[in-house]
């Protein structure tokens, strides 16, 4: 059996009124303790959520879930809607050209990731996320037909946080 002590504080006391009103917060007095006993806690926040799904299981790939592109010699908008978005693929230069992706908004242009193959061939994998606002989309730019950008996009939560389960 642990031994309870009781706690005077008026800040804490005013955190539990605030996160916790119908435990006290409507001004009903109530007394914070401590514990030395060992209590185990369950979180059940996934499943008060409405979520049973595992955070790592939510971003998974299925067939309707990844939009796939393959930007040869031209621009190509990869993704325009608002969220967060992981972009993975590969890059593949031979002599000549180069290959971008960007978030833009239609004025201003951010490169994101840049492959200059001016002088080398080469073959590399990128994987990143994004997040896009109101407005705001990602494109990919490859500048000559021997070059390429191939890959696919994965919405993983929505403009809040909200996590995406694949479909």
């Amino acid at each position: 059996m642990g031994q309870e002590y009781f706690i005077n504080s008026q800040e804490l006391e005013d955190k539990v009124r605030q996160l916790l009103p119908s435990q006290g917060g409507a001004g009903a007095g109530f007394d914070l303790s401590a514990s030395t006993q060992v209590i185990p806690i369950i979180d059940l926040t996934e499943s008060a959520e409405g979520s049973n799904v595992r955070q790592d299981l939510q971003t998974a790939f299925s067939l309707t879930s990844i939009t796939a592109f393959n930007v040869v010699n031209t621009t190509t908008t990869l993704v325009n809607n608002t969220g967060y978005f992981r972009v993975f693929g590969a890059n593949y230069i031979n002599v000549g050209g180069n290959n971008t992706i960007q978030v833009t908004d239609g004025v201003t242009t951010k490169i994101i990731y840049f492959v200059n193959g001016a002088t080398t061939s080469f073959r590399n994998f990128f994987d990143f996320i994004v997040f896009l606002g109101a407005g705001e989309s990602i494109t990919a730019t490859s500048t000559a037909s021997s070059n390429g950008l191939v890959g696919c996009t994965r919405q993983l939560a929505d403009i809040d946080g909200n996590l995406v389960n694949p479909l």
